[in-house]
């Protein structure tokens, strides 16, 4: 017999019979997918009641889960989210299908329009992952090719999809000075001056960097949200610094990010 983490007893290798006898796994994978449609971390008491699981085995799961980085405590507000190997499954599945699929034609028709290089990032962590790449004719090489990993509060994709996250998400992923890397000596190096700049994206509606990735580069980028509203993904362009008109890159950064969360919906 094996026994779950409810102290129930399971027939080793038989199928999980009705009632309360139900497999850790499976209550593991409940307790999972329901994290991935809040809006923000909650209660353990919350995922209890409403998973009908006992409180003692969620808490023995979280725990569990959250030394494998697939959830996290907020110890300030005694909250459990979503961790970072969870972003990691999500993110593996948006780079093997829709939204690379779906992006790939919207990002050359930016860089088409644009003149500019255009990209399509997801989030992996605190990182973002590049997964499709159009070069416009005679632009200079960047170092966002397919796949490339870099800093998601760095750079202006990892921005905008960093400002449309809960904010205790936030503060999850970042929290303290030693989540933050560097690159060119620019750019925020502690929560407080993270919060800040996202709030700015917030008001604005898009994300910016200039020279925190390359110095001399710049980019904008919006962020793509799935049909649960969640930010699945952004689209930039990036250019060097010779003057670009910024407001219409804007724009049309903007319509491509819309578009793209339209056509996943």
């Amino acid at each position: 017999m094996i026994t779950d983490t409810s102290g129930e007893s399971v027939a080793g290798g038989g199928a999980a019979r009705p009632g309360p006898q139900v497999p850790a796994a499976d209550q593991t994978l409940r307790i999972l997918a329901f994290l991935g449609r809040q809006r923000g971390p909650v209660a353990a008491r919350t995922i209890a009641d409403q998973l009908g699981i006992p409180r003692s085995s969620v808490y023995h799961l979280l725990g569990a889960m959250s030394a494998h980085g697939f959830v996290v405590h907020l110890a300030d507000t005694r909250r459990w989210g979503l961790g970072t190997a969870a972003f990691e499954l999500s993110g593996g599945f948006a780079r093997q299908q829709p939204l690379t699929r779906l992006g790939r034609p919207l990002v050359a028709a930016l860089a088409d329009a644009t003149g500019e290089n255009a990209h399509l990032a997801v989030m992996s962590g605190r990182d973002v992952v590049y997964i499709v790449e159009e070069r416009a004719p005679r632009r200079p090489a960047l170092v966002t090719e397919v796949g490339v990993r870099l800093p998601a509060h760095l750079t202006a994709t990892g921005r905008a999809m960093l400002a449309a996250l809960p904010r205790e998400q936030v503060r999850a992923l970042y929290p303290d000075a030693t989540a933050f890397a560097d690159r060119t000596g620019r750019g925020p190096r502690r929560p407080s001056e993270l919060r800040e700049l996202l709030r700015t994206v917030r008001t604005e509606g898009h994300a910016s960097e200039d020279g925190e990735v390359t110095l001399g580069f710049r980019s904008v980028a919006a962020v793509v949200h799935d049909h649960a509203g969640w930010p699945v993904a952004s689209v930039a362009v990036t250019w060097d610094d010779t003057g670009a008109d910024g407001p219409s890159l804007v724009r049309a950064v903007t319509a491509a990010a819309t578009e793209l969360g339209r056509r996943l919906r």
